[in-house]
């Protein structure tokens, strides 16, 4: 007689759910309490050690996250999470999380930072290795708790980060429940756990930003990539050519900055065109770019085939009955339309590069960025490569973008050494693209702050000197 297992009871699986985030929390609050009263030293102290054991595990992350997710290559993964690790330590340096932070005398000011407190990070399938750490070291620089909610596709390599940050923690004498993952997540799992954290940092698909801001806490979120790259008819092609073939072959594309897009001057369009084959670049026929559309974005779909992310230039190429020489590392296709009857202007998340002209002045290739971004990518990141200054504040000033990469790689919008701009992972877009911020997400997000405000010298102030200079122009009746 064959014996039947019952299957658990929905509510039995959702109590276990409940029960095992609860613990993580509370964990998690005991683990942040030990380190609440954290001088800066010891703070300082504890992220150099986190980040050093996922520095040096570099190899092995990269190679799982390749493994498991099929994301990427080993290769520029070992030098993204050096790169990020570093960068974001570095950037940090400086940076006090602990005490009186700021002191502004004349207006009796001071300013004090305290911690969140458990910080919930959602992690995208395309960064299972390099995000985590990144969150975490802000997290911890502020006297923060950390709890991990990694995509189930790529939850093993997440773990392992988790695991590697933990015994940095230890090294220093800190609780290693500083930093937990949830091992087996699920949607419910991640759901209660925004619900019973103090923040949450959602890097990943529209889908879930939404479900951070609907949970009831206090949530910094991203948009939709998309960038688009200007080339006015005064840029260096040579440089504008290697810093797109850069970003857009950069691990295969798998981040949201890489270029989506280039819109090039007429004039200078068909060079620019030929020096990206001189690097890699293959230009579609049209009739393989239907054959490729149709991969990329089957049934109409509105984002990228699973198949296509973050793959090779001739595993695409393949899957779309493209002949490709061997020396070729990411494909363009022509385009001259936006929106839904012309996916390539959209988000592409591949090797995969949109290749645009605009005639005229600087105000054609302005309306073009924001025609593009206005169907996917609103808020994100533009470039542009120009000799001109009124050119690059025009773009600035006629965008909506909360990112203006000016001769460089886009790829540089997350923090470079090349620039100013916080280290990051967790790019926002603003109010144009679902957000409550424009900055890239880093330590100062992660603070509480408490002003203490004295008495100062009364400043005078008196209708005279408010509305005078009304009154002269339009008197005061």
């Amino acid at each position: 007689m064959e014996t039947l297992t019952e299957t658990p009871a929905a509510d039995t699986i959702e109590n276990e759910a409940c029960r095992e985030i609860e613990s993580m929390v509370a964990r998690s609050h005991a683990a942040q309490a030990a380190i609440e009263n954290y001088a800066q030293e010891q703070a300082d102290a504890l992220v150099t050690a986190v980040g050093w054991h996922v520095y040096k595990s570099r190899e092995a992350l990269a190679k799982l996250a390749v493994e498991e997710g099929g994301f990427g290559n080993v290769a520029d993964k070992i030098t993204k999470i050096a790169l990020r690790v570093m960068g974001t330590l570095s950037d940090m340096a400086s940076i006090k999380t602990c005490g009186i932070i700021e002191e502004d005398p004349a207006r009796g000011l001071l300013k004090i930072a305290k911690p969140v407190g458990v910080i919930a990070a959602l992690i995208p399938t395309t960064g299972p290795d390099a995000t985590p750490p990144v969150k975490a070291l802000a997290a911890l620089k502020a006297r923060n708790a950390i709890i991990i909610a990694p995509h189930p596709r790529t939850r093993r390599t997440s773990a392992a980060v988790v695991e590697v940050m933990r015994k940095g923690c230890l090294q220093v004498d800190a609780p290693a429940d500083l930093i937990q993952v949830i091992e087996r997540p699920s949607i419910a799992k991640t759901e209660l756990l925004m619900r019973m954290s103090d923040l949450i940092v959602a890097t990943g698909g529209a889908g879930m930003v939404k479900a951070a801001y609907s949970s009831g806490t206090p949530a910094y979120g991203v948009g939709v990539g998309n960038s688009v790259h200007v080339i006015d008819e005064t840029a260096d092609l040579d440089d504008a050519a290697q810093t797109i073939a850069t970003a857009k072959t950069f691990d295969y594309a798998t981040s949201c900055l890489a270029d989506n897009s280039i819109a090039a001057h007429s004039t200078i369009y068909e060079a620019l065109k030929r020096k990206l084959v001189e690097r890699g670049g293959y230009v579609c026929t049209p009739a393989e770019k239907s054959r490729l559309q149709a991969v990329m974005w089957p049934n109409g779909a509105h984002i990228p085939a699973i198949e296509i992310v973050a793959k090779p230039a001739a595993r695409i190429a393949e899957l779309a009955g493209i002949e490709l020489a061997r020396d070729r590392t990411f494909l363009m296709v022509e385009e001259d339309g936006v929106g839904v009857v012309h996916p390539f202007s959209g988000e592409k998340l591949s090797v995969v590069l949109a290749l645009y002209q605009y005639q005229g002045g600087i105000d054609s290739a302005i309306s073009l960025v924001n025609e593009i971004t206005s169907y996917q990518g609103a808020g994100h990141t533009c470039g542009i490569h120009s000799s001109r200054e009124d050119h690059i504040l025009a773009l600035a000033f006629g965008t909506k973008t909360a990112r203006v990469m000016v001769n460089q790689s886009l790829n540089e919008g997350a923090g470079s050494v090349r620039n100013g701009l916080p280290y990051t992972l967790s790019l926002s877009c603003g109010s144009w693209g679902g957000n409550i911020t424009t900055e890239n997400v880093n330590v100062r997000h992660f603070c509480n702050l408490t002003w203490v405000s004295r008495s100062v010298v009364p400043r005078r102030v008196v209708p005279e000197q408010i509305f005078g200079a009304h009154w002269a122009k339009y008197g005061n009746e």
